[in-house]
């Protein structure tokens, strides 16, 4: 009997842990995945897919040296995973549906961020190559150290300088652009 509720007592842990980690990484991996996917439902369920990992693995996370780092991996992984479909390329290729730039109806989150320089900023990281919007999104929005980041994408620190610089650049000329059209008035 001692045995059973041992294992509740277990269980009672790993459900109070899991929604800790939900609280406390959930916007932060979904906007990550996003920022990916280019596609809001399908970074909530990336990320739901996350935690199922999370929740499976609980016994080895005394294991995991840095956990953030090790979540941040998973979900980059899987949109990863998710970018190499053969269905996902099928449905962004074939659809005319692309909520960035035909949709009508922008979602809320969307109009809200269309309305300043931010969001203009946001547009733009989205539209750089993965490799750079990669490191922007960890770098600025995530605040992970170089050291972290090649740690998370398992690439070397001066690669990881070089796509800062480069996506840098990209976005400033982009900005400028903009400016010079008479957006940013």
């Amino acid at each position: 009997m001692s045995s059973e509720s041992g294992k509740e007592n277990v269980s009672l842990d790993r459900e109070a842990w899991l929604e800790k980690i939900m609280e406390q990484y959930g916007d932060r991996l979904t906007k990550l995945s996003y920022n990916y996917i280019k596609d809001w439902n399908l970074a909530e369920d990336i990320v739901q897919d996350v935690f199922i990992t999370c929740y499976k693995e609980f016994e080895k996370i005394d294991n995991i040296i840095s956990f953030k780092t090790w979540i941040y991996r998973i979900t980059i992984n899987k949109c990863k995973d998710v970018l190499k479909s053969s269905i996902f390329k099928r449905v962004m290729v074939n659809s005319n549906f692309s909520p960035l730039k035909r949709s009508p109806e922008l979602t809320p989150e969307m109009m809200i961020l269309k309305r300043s320089e931010e969001e203009f900023l946001s547009t733009s990281v989205l539209a750089l190559p993965l490799k750079f919007r990669e490191v922007i999104t960890l770098y600025y929005y995530e605040e992970l150290s170089i050291e972290e980041m090649s740690g998370i994408l398992k690439i070397n620190q001066n690669t990881i300088k070089t796509r800062l610089n480069r996506a840098r650049k990209k976005l400033r000329a982009l900005m400028e652009r903009w400016r010079e059209n008479g957006a940013g008035t």
